[in-house]
């Protein structure tokens, strides 16, 4: 292989590296939401500690840990709909993206 060939795979690598940062990052910030004047993250560890709490109302931990009483059935089923949404688009998008590898 000749050095141009190799130059050229390489920054098409770190184009497609920085290309899946960007897109983590593009839908991480998605996953934001305010409930009941919390700000919350949509994703395992909200859902999981959700589904621990035994009470419809609970007080849980925002992401600036702020103490925010929460219906915990309609908090889990707002989280579980902003996960499902934002990891739908964030796998056709990145699917799209190595395709063009």
């Amino acid at each position: 292989m000749d050095t141009d060939t190799l130059v050229a795979h390489s920054r098409a690598r770190f184009d497609h590296a920085a290309a899946r940062r960007l897109l983590k990052e593009k839908y991480q910030a998605k996953m934001l939401f305010a409930y009941s004047g919390g700000m919350f993250c949509a994703g395992p560890l909200l859902q999981t500690t959700l589904l621990t709490c035994p009470d419809i109302k609970a007080v849980i931990l925002d992401l600036y840990e702020n103490p925010v009483q929460v219906d915990t059935k309609e908090l889990y089923a707002l989280s579980q709909q902003r996960w499902q949404e934002q990891m739908n688009a964030w796998l056709i998008e990145y699917e799209t993206n190595n395709t063009k590898r």
